[in-house]
């Protein structure tokens, strides 16, 4: 009798395949959820649209009487029933497009109504091949690396100063001058002298010096009592002169201030007015001298302030949550700042899709840097609609995505158990774009248009087996290798720049970003410094500066560029006895009066001799009696 019912009901499939066009998904046993019949119309040019039959519904209600329970309640092919009032045709579409994947499979109808293939969508996992994408082909517009002439010689001064040129201290220093005018005839009391190119460069080899040597204020910098009796700076500029220029500081001129303040509350009013054009120019100046290596990677980076201004912003996942927010661009190789800006604030993206979209395309200047490259990036910025929109300019696009993105696949369908063990993974392919489910110590969503899913990498971890900790080889999706190797540049810029900050105290909102601008030239030109070495190639030189020694010979050279001589402290000669580290020496004293195997730990720092000082004996003084 069963096998007669479902025969019977094979039968009614038949027809109503044929008559309706359309194929009545089989149950779905992971999911109690109604699925919806996708039908592909003849605009995709493989298949023609399947109209609806002629059939009356009496024909359609003995057809579906035949079905078994489970099939029943399926929803029913367009065309049988009655149409929807204007109002639920509404209601269905808008949750048709809220769901965008459902576990129902994809329908294509041939000619004729007839059915050619089914595609359904589920999750796939790494026994089941995928495809691997064809390779991006790098074209960039440059070769990368520095853009300059590398055969000559360059000092870390010369790369410095190819971020700040003398046509920027030369705009720095009037506008400074002319601020500080400003400030006098406001009736402000300080001393001022003009402003001039070795103050600068003074000025600036002391802040260079800040970020080597740290201190609670910074007035201690100039104390002459120990243990703050430093020689540089007070030998070549006084604690006021410091103050002074550092009050005065100015990088816009103070007239266009006023005008640009004069047109608050109105859209000409730029914000970042008081950092340029020295902002405008330093970022033209990083993307102008170096071009990127294949991987990039975008991320945000906070420069902590305190100001009481609207720019600030607070990110609760940063080690600095409150500060300035910049969106970075960086090569994943080097950690170079190629391209950045400051953001000021919500406003409507040029885009209309966001501001994460906007941020990237704002960030990739095409043209400087060409096509072929990869770009890394966390979940807030990826979406299969920029990866899409990037894809078609040549450009692979990797990165973890939030599982509750709109256009990130619903289906559960084979998707991961609940409790899914270390390793296990799952992907389903759209297109050019990959989704991967991957367990690590938590679940890991990716999306990526230029992987394959799983081509049998691993990666060690340290798990727990029979009560004793292993280290074991795991099963890990392409993405996720390459994302861990390459999405950490601006990361990696970070840790450089927050290495030796120059950044203090100011009460000045623009001279908090002024103290980050040096921070970021000073870590590009060492990484400048580094590419150059690599790329001579040199067995016979040197090796390269560490970035401590790089910070320590820029002061130096700004000094010796102003005429400023470096002089170091004489050595000491006074005789005062200090102890040898870990050994001990035949006294030189007892050597003379004929006991030569009397040891000590002690010696001259003045004479440079090992002599006995103990409560017993006192070969020291006599040593220096006898002189």
């Amino acid at each position: 009798m069963s096998r007669k019912r479902s025969s019977s009901a094979d039968e009614a499939l038949k027809v109503l395949q044929q008559d309706a066009g359309s194929l009545i998904c089989p149950n779905d046993s992971s999911s109690d959820d109604e699925d919806l019949i996708h039908l592909e119309n003849a605009e995709d040019g493989d298949s023609d649209y399947c109209p609806p039959s002629s059939d009356s519904d009496e024909d359609y209600e003995s057809l579906i009487s035949k079905l078994p329970r489970s099939q029943k309640h399926r929803r029913s092919p367009p065309g049988l029933l009655q149409p929807l009032s204007p109002g639920l045709q509404t209601s269905n579409r808008k949750r048709s497009l809220s769901t965008q994947r459902t576990s129902a499979p994809a329908i294509k109808c041939g000619k004729g109504g007839s059915v050619d293939s089914v595609e359904e969508d589920r999750w796939y996992d790494r026994e089941e091949e995928d495809i691997k994408p064809s390779p991006l082909k790098f074209m960039p517009t440059r070769t990368p690396g520095p853009t300059f002439d590398i055969t000559t010689a360059w000092s870390p001064l010369s790369l410095f100063q190819l971020f700040f040129s003398p046509s920027v201290i030369r705009k720095i220093i009037d506008n400074t001058n002319a601020n500080a005018a400003k400030r006098k005839e406001a009736g402000m009391k300080f001393k001022w002298e003009v402003l001039t190119v070795k103050d600068f460069y003074i000025f600036l080899a002391i802040i260079t010096f800040t970020g080597l040597v740290s201190v609670h204020h910074r007035a201690d910098y100039w104390r002459k009592k120990w243990p703050y009796n430093f020689c540089f700076p007070s030998d070549h500029m006084t604690r006021d002169r410091f103050e002074a220029i550092l009050w005065s500081l100015h990088l816009s001129d103070p007239k266009e201030d006023e005008e640009n303040d004069s047109k608050r509350k109105t859209l000409e009013y730029d914000r970042l007015f008081k950092l340029k054009p020295f902002y405008t120019e330093l970022v033209t100046a990083c993307k102008v001298h170096f071009q990127p290596y294949q991987n990039l990677s975008i991320d945000e980076r906070m420069v902590a302030s305190k100001s009481r201004i609207s720019m600030r912003q607070y990110m609760k996942n940063k080690p600095t949550k409150w500060g300035f927010k910049l969106f970075v661009l960086a090569d994943a190789a080097t950690g170079y700042t190629w391209n950045f800006f400051i953001y000021t604030g919500r406003n409507k993206s040029p885009t209309g899709r966001g501001l994460s979209f906007s941020a990237v395309m704002d960030l990739l200047h095409f043209p400087l840097l060409g096509s072929g490259y990869m770009l890394y990036t966390d979940n807030f910025y990826t979406s299969p609609a920029l990866f899409t929109e990037l894809s078609k300019k040549n450009f692979g696009c990797c990165g973890t995505i939030r599982k509750n993105h709109i256009d990130f696949p619903r289906t559960q369908n084979n998707d991961l158990p609940k409790k899914p063990e270390r390793g296990d993974l799952r992907w389903i392919r759209s297109g050019k774009l990959l989704f991967v489910k991957w367990m690590d110590t938590r679940e890991v969503a990716m999306c990526s248009t230029v992987h394959q899913a799983y081509s049998g990498q691993t990666v060690r971890r340290r798990v727990k087996l029979d009560g004793e900790w292993q280290i074991i080889a795991i099963p890990v999706p392409d993405t996720v290798k390459d994302y861990n190797r390459s999405m950490g540049g601006v990361d990696l810029s970070d840790a450089l720049i927050g290495s030796y900050s120059v950044g203090h105290k100011t009460m000045k909102w623009y001279k908090t970003l002024f103290y980050h601008f040096m921070d970021i030239a000073v870590v590009n030109s060492y990484l400048l410094h580094k590419e150059l070495h690599k790329l001579r190639n040199d067995q016979t030189q040197t090796k390269p500066f560490t970035h401590k020694a790089f910070r320590e010979q820029l002061a130096k050279e700004m000094l010796e560029f102003v005429g400023a001589t470096v002089t170091p402290p004489p050595p000491s000669t006074t005789c005062v006895p200090l102890f040898f580290e870990g050994l001990r020496k035949y006294c030189k004293r007892c050597f003379k009066d004929g006991k030569p195997r009397v040891k000590t730990n002690i010696y001259c720092r003045g004479c440079q001799v090992p002599l006995c000082l103990t409560q017993k004996k006192n070969c020291f003084r006599q040593w220096h009696d006898g002189k």
